[in-house]
């Protein structure tokens, strides 16, 4: 079934926007939707009211960037929020079909893991399916390899897997961030069937997947800093540094470091210290 990810973002960012904010105090009339007047919206954009109707119903695709620009100004959008709307609206070149499959891992991607051995890492697809990792990051996260091949995602873990999810000293904030990585990455690969699948079972099994699904929020790769409640060894704040690979455009190495001298490190060496002494790589 055709999706109207255009209409339905337009109309989640209007909603989501402060009238105040935007330069329209309060006239006293009543607001019958939250956000901006479709009206409000039109006359910050400089474009007519049906125009705003036909893109929010999905009669209109393929903007123009100007109207594009207009929008995303009036809208108050943020850099990642602005590729977005690009992205859905059809001007960014489709990206090419996904084959179908697990990706395969570089055997020097496999033994770069390997020979991180202080640092936590792992390579990770677009859909942050988890295809190969070091000790480190089994000691740290889970034990990947005693989960089903088709489980080893990071996102299907924070919401649906109770013991990966108490691992965080703020998982509201960590699952909210990777709903709208996921919302960023189902916009530039629309046609991704396996992502349509993930997305359609967290929204079945989860009621804070669902809502904040609806929300809109997007976000791009970016440098975090995630504190995480280890059984084991206590509270961890670690850096997640995220690289792409140029062999595997698909492909990013994720790995986790703590300041130097921290508690955080003292007891990542800890945590890596107690954990087997033979590396695990497995990649399905």
């Amino acid at each position: 079934m055709e999706t109207n990810e255009l209409g339905e973002f337009l109309r989640a960012r209007r909603a989501a926007l402060d009238p105040a904010r935007a330069g329209f105090p309060d006239d006293g009339r009543l607001r019958r939707v939250p956000g901006l007047r479709r009206e409000e919206l039109a006359q910050l954009a400089h474009i007519s009211i049906d125009y705003i109707v036909r893109l929010e119903q999905g009669r209109t695709r393929r903007v123009s960037r100007p109207v594009l620009d207009a929008l995303a100004d009036a809208l108050q959008l943020a850099p990642d929020e602005r590729d977005y709307l690009f992205t859905v609206a059809e001007v960014a070149p489709a990206a090419p079909a996904r084959q179908p499959g697990r990706p395969k891992v570089d055997r020097q991607l496999r033994q770069l893991l390997d020979g991180m051995r202080d640092v936590p890492a792992m390579i990770l697809n677009r859909r942050m399916d988890v295809l190969a990792w070091n000790r480190g990051a089994a000691a740290l996260l889970t034990d990947f390899g005693a989960l089903p091949a088709a489980e080893r995602n990071l996102i299907r873990l924070t919401f649906l897997d109770d013991a990966y999810r108490a691992l965080y000293a703020d998982w509201p904030r960590a699952a909210r961030e990777c709903v709208a990585v996921l919302r960023m990455e189902a916009g530039r690969n629309p046609g991704d069937k396996a992502l349509a699948a993930l997305i359609g079972e967290l929204s079945v099994r989860d009621p804070d997947f669902r809502t904040w699904w609806a929300s809109h929020q997007v976000r791009g790769p970016r440098q975090l800093v995630k504190t995480y409640l280890h059984p084991v060894a206590g509270p961890i704040t670690l850096d997640v540094q995220q690289f792409s690979v140029d062999t595997q455009p698909d492909q990013q190495l994720v790995a986790y470091t703590a300041e130097p001298g921290s508690p955080s490190q003292e007891a990542l060496d800890f945590l890596l210290a107690m954990s087997p002494a033979v590396a695990e790589t497995a990649g399905s």
